[in-house]
């Protein structure tokens, strides 16, 4: 260890001329010793001839460690808003001391750096804008982001019932143009069923749903059931015959989604 030592030499660095290589002689002979932040240069008022302990000297390896692992989240922020947790995981990874993470973060917030209701507000207007997330999508993914629910919840108070329609709306409108393959009730069960993969709620797709007219004309469902009709039927008229068959048809059939009524239509022309 360490006992006292003199600072021999103070020499900026190359590659970073915000730190400076700070030299030892402890009675052998000059040797580096550690590099500290500029502004610990200043604030320990470090000098060629002063005195440092080795107190002094963990001191000041404690206190760079922390400006390292300051300057590594203010880096990491500058791309985009953060979380707390994304911060305190960020610099986990970089092998940072957990009390110095802790401080830093604390910092960070107290500079209005860090906010977790700003940074859940700021999400939200960003991903309903941009990739049509419902709520609960972008609930769960701030709950990954080690955002608190409370927090979460108030953020969310701004994605209005009446604005979430309205994007539904305006997406349901772009998915009008459709393959006559499938049954109106099917076609619609698919899109609600991507909606609720998208965040939102059952009820305010159903409120979407009544202000868009996504209905098959007649004579599209028509062709919708002649086709799925053709493709049943060449699955099971080896397998079947009579009654049996003619059930199983029915079967198929109204598991697409076609109403009673046209597969009785569909029988009879058959």
């Amino acid at each position: 260890m360490i006992g006292l030592a003199i600072i021999s030499k103070i020499q900026i660095q190359v590659k970073n001329k915000q730190r400076y290589n700070v030299f030892l002689d402890t009675g052998k002979g000059e040797e580096y010793a550690l590099s500290v932040d500029e502004d610990l240069i200043i604030k320990h008022g470090l000098r060629k001839g002063m005195d440092l302990d080795e107190d002094a000297l963990i001191e000041l390896i404690d206190e760079d460690e922390k400006k390292k692992a300051y300057y590594l989240a203010i880096n990491y922020l500058s791309y985009r808003m953060r979380s707390i947790e994304e911060i305190r995981t960020y610099l986990q990874k970089k092998e940072k001391e957990e009390h110095h993470i802790e401080e830093v973060i604390l910092k960070l917030i107290k500079d209005h750096l860090l906010n977790d209701l700003e940074f859940a507000n700021s999400y939200i207007r960003s991903k309903q804008a941009t990739l049509m997330k419902g709520p609960i999508k972008l609930k769960q993914e701030l709950l990954q982001k080690g955002v608190e629910e409370t927090i979460i919840e108030q953020a969310l108070e701004q994605y209005l019932i009446e604005d979430q329609v309205d994007i539904i709306v305006k997406w349901l409108e772009k998915q009008k143009k459709r393959s006559v393959k499938t049954s109106n009730r099917a076609f619609l069960e698919k899109l609600s069923n991507q909606l609720q993969l998208k965040g939102f709620a059952r009820e305010t797709i159903v409120e979407a749903l009544k202000e868009v007219d996504l209905s098959n004309e007649e004579d599209e469902e028509w062709k919708a059931i002649c086709f799925q009709g053709e493709k049943v039927k060449r699955k099971y008229q080896e397998k079947y015959k009579g009654w049996e068959y003619k059930q199983r048809i029915k079967q198929f059939l109204y598991r697409k989604g076609f109403s009673v009524e046209l597969i009785e239509r569909y029988i009879d022309d058959e």
